[in-house]
């Protein structure tokens, strides 16, 4: 049995490791230092629809309030960037392809996360009797990143993510709230992006307002997986052709060169996923709503539901230059009337966009700018994606 705090906690981290995580940190359950930042993000209406994070009021800053017996927290990350699947450049780049996050191409990381948490705790619990813990996974109101941040994982970059320097940001956070009294270990303290901005010069609909600072409402990935409602005018053709999720302010993070690719073979890309990161929006327009449950059945996309899937894709084919339009409009009418009327006003604006050719002389929308209330045009396209190659993990650079 282990008896020293110290080597307990050198113990954990081993175990750690052994189980598969990337990397292990402790830290104690005082996060009062980003407090304020949090409920002045909220009260900015940064969160948009999510109310469930001012319902919870202070449990998410104060681990005690949600789990009373909190003295140590443990903080973990698991990478998950699959570096052999397809560029997801060429993707982003082909109007006609479907770009998904790439978090989303393999199985739903919250089962295997939490698998292992408890893997973990058991371990731990092996050693000490009076062990009292509760796992998360995304799963709760906690404040991952700060507690990541302070438990030693990585810095909180400009696009408010966890940024390791050795690792870049390609990983999922998961947390064991314990009763242990750990030491903990080094925070960092210094954020690592210097005078950077590739984030928020990316970032497609301006959604990162300050440094470390994001508003929901405009972030592509809230208004494609979290966001329900009617998708504003403005932000339609700024989506381009993501239908769940974004990358970009990641794909950009001169840090991420050094990711490494996941050991976990349910984040590998498979057919039994229909290789979503090399398939077309109509292939997917064709999915009724059993073959989207069948198909995605065990992936986190199906969590947003058939109705929202619809919508997403409305967009993107909307936002095509390259598709026929005489095939992009067949496909759109087949679809009307099927499924309710906020799913309806998207396709009707899809179909819009194809019955209204670009002018001569055509360019692409420049990205709004914060200090103006100008929308772009409505039948205008996406700017297409560029990084550049050095920005790449080692391994991804062809």
């Amino acid at each position: 049995m282990i008896h020293s705090k110290n080597s307990l906690a050198i113990q954990i981290k081993q175990w750690g490791k052994e189980l598969g995580f990337a990397d292990v940190g402790i830290t104690n359950s005082d996060l009062s230092d980003y407090e304020d930042d949090y409920f002045q993000w909220l009260a900015n209406g940064y969160h948009g629809d999510m109310d469930y994070m001012q319902r919870h009021g202070t449990k998410r800053t104060r681990p005690t309030e949600l789990e009373p017996n909190t003295v140590s927290i443990i903080s973990v990350r698991l990478n998950y960037l699959d570096l052999n699947s397809e560029s997801p450049f060429e993707q982003l780049h082909n109007d006609q392809q479907a770009y998904i996050s790439r978090y989303a191409l393999g199985k739903d990381y919250h089962k295997l996360l939490r698998k292992r948490l408890q893997a973990l705790a058991n371990k731990i619990a092996q050693e000490v009797p009076e062990f009292q813990y509760r796992a998360f996974t995304d799963s709760a109101p906690v404040l991952e990143r700060p507690i990541a941040e302070k438990a030693g994982l990585g810095f909180t970059g400009k696009n408010s993510l966890i940024i390791h320097p050795r690792a870049g940001s390609w990983f999922f956070l998961g947390e064991l709230y314990t009763n242990l009294t750990l030491p903990s270990d080094a925070p960092f303290t210094k954020q690592g992006c210097g005078p950077c901005t590739a984030c928020i010069q990316e970032c497609p609909t301006n959604a990162i307002m300050d440094n470390g600072v994001v508003d929901a409402r405009r972030c592509i990935s809230y208004l494609t997986i979290e966001f329900k409602g009617t998708i504003p005018l403005e932000l339609r053709p700024l989506i381009g052709n993501r239908i769940y999720g974004c990358d970009d302010c990641q794909l950009v993070c001169p840090w991420n060169k050094f990711t490494q690719d996941t050991e976990e073979q349910a984040f590998k890309v498979t057919k039994s996923f229909n290789n979503l990161d090399n398939v077309t929006l109509l292939s997917l327009w064709q999915w009724d709503e059993q073959q989207f449950l069948k198909n995605l059945e065990g992936s986190p996309i199906r969590r947003i539901g058939y109705a929202q899937w619809v919508r997403n894709l409305a967009i993107a084919i909307g936002n095509s230059d390259s598709l026929p339009s005489h095939h992009a409009l067949k496909s759109l009418q087949q679809q009307l009337g099927k499924i309710n009327e906020l799913i309806d006003n998207h396709i009707s604006w899809a179909i819009q966009q194809h019955k209204k050719p670009l002018s001569p002389g055509h360019k692409h929308p420049k990205r709004p700018q914060k200090d103006t209330k100008d929308t772009p045009n409505q039948h205008s396209r996406q700017k297409p994606f560029h990084a550049p190659k050095y920005y790449l993990p080692y391994n991804m650079v062809k």
